[in-house]
């Protein structure tokens, strides 16, 4: 199909371009051979108007002449070309003055009027010698008429009718070549672009039509073309990076849902089946219930808080003193793992426009991660403070810390850095942690904690504090912004 369209785009070029060359030069031709007939036709008419001003005043002469039967052509000498010259009278018989032999004209019914519009006519001959040009003029007692063959004429137009046929035909048939070859040339970055489309539309989103001349039409064209290309095979690519992570996060999500569920159903089996038989038992079974049941409901709690990072909700745009927001973080922390050492080195006046829940939950997460994967006796250090328009969050430990090459995945779902840890949670702490960042137009990043440990870091956009006499605070203009 894409083939026989640049065919008929083609044709069709070259069927307007020849039908405008073709009515152009048949409009010429007419009127070229048009004008050269008027041209001769008018030369005869001011011929014949130049014998009857050197005819009539001869008359008598004439009269004469022929009265002796001696007719004479005297009269052509220095007269011009003429083949009849004659006298209509009123009454009476035409007397014929000169003649080539066997011409005589058809004369018109309104001769008269003829003579009086000193005008030019056409006529046929009597014996068929072909078209006659005739002019009268009136004289006393009838009407001086003369004639002038059309051959030489018709024959003159007629070669010039033949030299511009053929001369039309042989220039169309020129120009019908060279509009080929230009269009076949013009339009080969088109077809070009035509047969990698036709790649493309089989699959291949990574190929790109080629770009010879940016500046031309085609050339626009394609880069037009392959930006599109390139947004469409972004949106593919990033469709399918979300159902990957979607799918992914599913087997995960089912993955870690089904170690509790084993465990709350092995205990209501033993249960039912009468093997706890002593209070002592059951109560370690409900205890281990429970502590399963909590787990899933943490579990659940962290996809579902994803789950609404995901889809990017309005958040809250308030002024957040984090100050107040990481020292309550850092109080939980000591009443939560008594047997880790916590600091904190928070600078004042440090004012985010966000979500301060969010945000709370975000440092929890980092300090419950510390709690988590590192034994106690660890010294943990939370410190803030600005640099430039950013605040920067920091969250570090000197415990066993993260091999670094797991440290690109740190933030990944379900993803656990040490696998053999019991304590090590369900692997969504810190992707939670990343999700609120990226709400607040923040990043965060991890890295070594030299010499030992981890080091989340978290970056903010920052605003400038404001406190009013009633000591609340209200957001201000970002700085950067």
């Amino acid at each position: 199909m894409p083939r026989r369209r640049r065919l008929q785009l083609r044709t069709r070029v070259l069927a307007g371009v020849l039908a405008v060359t073709v009515v152009a030069f048949v409009a010429f031709d007419a009127v070229a051979v048009a004008e050269l007939r008027r041209y001769l036709i008018h030369r005869v008419d001011s011929t014949l108007e130049t014998v009857l001003n050197l005819s009539s005043p001869h008359l008598d002469r004439l009269f004469y002449e022929a009265g002796t039967g001696r007719p004479t052509l005297a009269l052509r000498l220095g007269l011009g070309s003429y083949n009849y010259l004659a006298f209509v009278p009123d009454h009476g018989s035409t007397v014929v003055f000169d003649a080539e032999p066997g011409v005589a004209p058809e004369l018109p019914a309104d001769l008269h009027r003829l003579a009086a519009s000193q005008q030019a006519q056409t006529v046929a001959a009597k014996h068929g010698s072909g078209q006659l040009r005739l002019r009268a003029r009136s004289v006393s007692g009838g009407t001086l008429v003369v004639t002038a063959s059309l051959q030489e004429v018709n024959r003159t137009v007629g070669q010039l009718l033949i030299i511009v046929i053929i001369g039309s035909a042989v220039a169309v048939g020129v120009i019908a070549l060279g509009v080929v070859l230009v269009v076949r040339r013009g339009l080969r970055p088109l077809e070009s672009m035509a047969a990698q489309a036709d790649r493309i539309n089989a699959g291949d989103l990574t190929h790109r039509v080629g770009e010879d001349d940016p500046g031309s039409e085609v050339g626009r064209l394609a880069t037009a073309l392959n930006g599109m290309l390139g947004r469409i095979e972004g949106s593919i690519q990033e469709r399918e990076a979300d159902q990957d992570l979607m799918r992914r996060f599913f087997a995960d999500a089912s993955h870690e849902l089904r170690t509790p569920l084993a465990s709350l159903r092995a205990n209501a089996e033993l249960y039912q089946q009468g093997v706890l038989s002593q209070p002592e038992q059951v109560d370690e079974a409900m205890r281990r219930i429970g502590l399963e049941a909590q787990r899933m409901s943490r579990l659940v709690d962290d996809m579902l808080r994803l789950a609404r990072l995901d889809q990017r909700p309005t958040q809250q745009h308030d002024a957040v003193d984090l100050r107040a927001v990481l020292e309550g973080c850092v109080e939980r922390a000591r009443l939560d793992a008594p047997g880790h050492r916590w600091r904190s080195d928070v600078a004042p006046d440090l004012v985010v426009d966000g979500d301060e829940e969010l945000l709370r939950r975000a440092v929890d997460n980092l300090v419950a991660n510390v709690h988590a994967h590192t034994p106690p006796g660890t010294t943990a250090t939370l410190s803030a403070s600005r640099q430039g328009p950013s605040i920067v969050i920091d969250v570090s430990d000197d415990g066993p810390g993260v091999p670094e090459d797991r440290l690109p995945r740190i933030f990944d779902r379900f993803y656990r850095a040490d696998t053999q840890s019991s304590r090590s949670g369900s692997g969504l702490g810190l992707a939670i942690v990343s999700e609120i960042a990226a709400a607040h137009e923040g990043t965060a990043t991890a890295g070594l904690n030299y010499p030992r440990g981890l080091r989340v870091t978290l970056h903010l956009p920052g605003a400038s504090l404001i406190l009013p006499a009633n000591g609340s605070t209200r957001p201000a203009e970002r700085s950067g912004q």
